[in-house]
């Protein structure tokens, strides 16, 4: 029975031609690669069914399902996707978001699905591509340089990477993956010329970029020439360095410590070296793109005699209660041995030496000597230390851009040490704060937003050091003018003023104030009067003198000046009148200038009596009321009485005899004389 049915179901199939089973196949290859914008269908082709039911799935995703033979889509995406009337499903306009994995799934009802799988690759033209490094720098000794790529269109399905025109393999030293081309522990050798090949179906891109791998500085080597152990004061000398290194790295040469001048070489020439240059020059080699540095050092030994004398100082120590003595001759080779006898017969020291002392007392005022000694030469220098002297403070003041005034009161005693200040107001030290603050030393005291109305006061500051201490107070004034004058040029169209002020007076300008006429200038000729004061001038804390011009001498002005801090004005000066009433007038002073002359012929006529009186060696008679006349006329004329001398009247008569080699003149000739001259 089994044989029976067995042939009558190979007849039907002889007579149907086939098995009604359902199958599906693809049709073409199962990978697929498209052009983005392109149509691509996946192609399936099935059997043993007419009219199969047909869904396609990306991934697990289902996005399109449809009965063959029936082209109404069911399910998501349906505008994207075009169905074929065999079961494909077509892509319509595709785009690189369709790339993936698709599985159709053919079914009829009652009977086992069947299914075929497509792998859909979408590519873009490649376009713009560009080559980017992590870091920026390669740089030798790092663990790791990248070189990796991106493009503005279009991805590869392909990269190969190219070093100086040979293809890279991935190894211990390169590592390709995706983008990157990754350089393990780069060296210099990997300096050179690095390509990236990008291809896919439908297009190739090839950009290119150097590499330059920075390294070193390596050991610096370091010449000194000529080569020699020991320089003698007055020799010249060469320093080179050098070493390798990407970029070419700089040359710094440091003198302990301190860099001094190199030469774009790399080099430093030491002309007429000297003691002061002996010790340690560093040769510090950078590499300026990595910051990277290597540096070697090299001891320069002069030889020679100290130079110049040594110093000697004091400074307080142990907090003010001892001094401490310091005796300094550097250089020379070797170096001088320094003591001080007066305060220790047995310590001594070479070039720079100190010594305290805690018994101070004794030493205020007194000579501390120090002998400094030299295979070459032997010397001493000297120390007096004193406490604090009398000393007067100083008062400055200056104004700041919004108008507050600043007070600074210098308290500056002459001590050896020098003195540390303590500033104290209404019995309490003074702190740096908002209000006030203490220069480094101690000898400034800066009063800050100064104001006259409550910072008027005394302030006392205390100069101490360990031997002594003296204590002044500084009492602040307000804005006042001790003293002041005027005066009046010879044309009478400019006048100069000047003023003193008290020592501790607080002020920060002056106001220059007139009253009377306009003062004329080329631009304004004429006058207009004003009867009361007002501001000409404003000047400055440290002004003394002022002058104004352009004064008319026929009209009368008034001056006067008032000091300021900051917008609080002082009392004001005493006023000044200049004008035609004030001083001399002009005929006073014609008078004067036309008496002196006069004067002057009258004392010469005296001188002659004087000398004539003198040399008479004939009777002398009683000079002529007419001569005595004129003389006495004559001083009738000084208005200022410049001859004072009371004339002797002459005796009546002297009987002398008279030398024969020459007669003598007599007093008449001799008043003659006079009056000619």
């Amino acid at each position: 029975m089994q044989t029976l049915f067995s042939l009558i179901f190979v007849l039907l199939f002889f007579i149907t031609g086939n098995v009604c089973y359902l199958s599906i196949s693809p049709k073409g290859p199962v990978s697929v690669e498209a052009l983005v914008g392109t149509n691509v269908t996946l192609s399936v082709s099935h059997a043993g069914v007419p009219q199969p039911e047909v869904m396609w799935f990306e991934g697990s995703l289902l996005v399109a399902k449809w009965t063959v033979s029936n082209s109404s889509l069911s399910g998501v995406a349906s505008g994207v996707f075009k169905p074929e009337l065999n079961g494909s499903l077509t892509f319509m306009n595709v785009s690189r978001r369709y790339n993936g994995t698709y599985t159709v799934e053919m079914n009829n009802i009652g009977e086992e699905k069947v299914s075929a799988t497509f792998y859909l690759f979408v590519y873009d033209i490649i376009m713009n591509v560009f080559l980017h490094t992590d870091p920026g720098d390669a740089i030798e000794g790092e663990v790791r340089f990248t070189l990796y790529y991106s493009t503005m269109q279009g991805e590869a399905k392909e990269v190969r990477w190219f070093f100086n025109g040979l293809q890279l393999r991935n190894g211990s030293h390169y590592s390709i993956s995706g983008k990157n081309l990754i350089i393990n522990q780069p060296s210099r050798n990997d300096t050179g010329h690095y390509t990236v090949l990008l291809t896919n179906p439908f297009s190739s891109e090839t950009q290119h970029r150097n590499i330059t791998v920075l390294y070193g500085p390596d050991m610096p080597v370091l010449k000194v020439s000529p080569t020699k152990a020991v320089f003698v004061s007055g020799e010249s000398l060469f320093l080179s360095c050098q070493a390798e290194g990407e970029p070419p790295p700089s040359t710094t040469w440091f003198f302990n410590g301190k860099s001094i001048a190199t030469s774009s070489t790399g080099t430093v020439h030491l002309t007429n070296v000297k003691t002061s240059q002996s010790g340690i020059y560093t040769c510090v080699m950078m590499n300026t793109r990595t910051e990277a540095t290597l540096q070697r050092n090299v001891t320069i030994i002069v030889y020679e005699s100290p130079s110049g004398e040594p110093l000697c100082s004091v400074q307080a120590v142990n907090g003010g209660a001892a001094l401490q003595f310091l005796c300094l001759w550097p250089g020379g080779a070797p170096e001088a041995q320094v003591s001080f006898p007066g305060l220790s017969v047995n310590a001594s020291g070479y070039g720079n030496y100190s010594m305290t002392i805690n018994d101070i007392q004794s030493l205020n005022g007194r000579e501390i000597i120090c002998t400094a000694e030299h295979p070459l030469i032997q010397t001493q220098c000297s120390v007096i230390p004193r406490g604090p002297v009398d000393f007067l403070p100083v008062i400055l003041t200056s104004m700041s851009q919004d108008e507050q005034t600043m007070v600074v009161i210098h308290c500056s005693a002459e001590a050896t040490p020098q003195a540390l200040v303590h500033w104290i107001k209404d019995g309490n030290r003074l702190q740096t704060g908002p209000k006030y603050q203490i220069s480094t030393n101690t000898t400034q005291l800066f009063i800050s937003d100064f104001n006259v109305t409550t910072d008027l006061d005394t302030y006392t500051c205390t100069a101490i050091n360990p031997l002594s201490n003296k204590t002044v107070d500084t009492t602040l004034l307000g804005p006042q003018i001790s003293n002041s004058s005027v005066f009046l040029s010879n044309d009478q169209t400019e006048v100069t003023l000047t003023w003193d002020v008290p020592l501790t007076s607080v002020i920060t300008g002056f106001d220059i104030q007139m009253k009377g006429p306009e003062l004329s200038s080329p631009s304004q000729p004429k006058l207009s009067f004003a009867s009361d004061f007002r501001t000409i001038q404003s000047k400055p804390a440290s002004a003394r003198t002022t002058t104004v011009s352009g004064l008319n001498p026929e009209f009368t002005y008034y001056f006067r000046i008032i000091p300021k801090a900051g917008r609080t004005a002082g009392e004001q000066s005493e006023q000044h009148r200049i004008g035609p009433a004030a001083g001399l007038s002009g005929a006073a002073i014609a008078g004067i200038a036309a008496g002196i002359p006069c004067a002057l012929l009258i004392l010469l006529i005296v001188l002659a009596f004087i000398y004539c009186g003198r040399r008479d060696r004939i009777p002398r008679y009683p000079v002529s009321r007419a001569v005595e006349k004129a003389v006495i006329s004559q001083s009738t004329l000084n208005p200022h009485r410049l001859l004072r001398a009371r004339l002797k009247p002459p005796p009546a008569y002297r009987h002398q005899q008279p030398e024969r080699s020459a007669p003598l003149p007599s007093v008449n000739s001799c008043v003659r004389m006079a009056t000619t001259v």
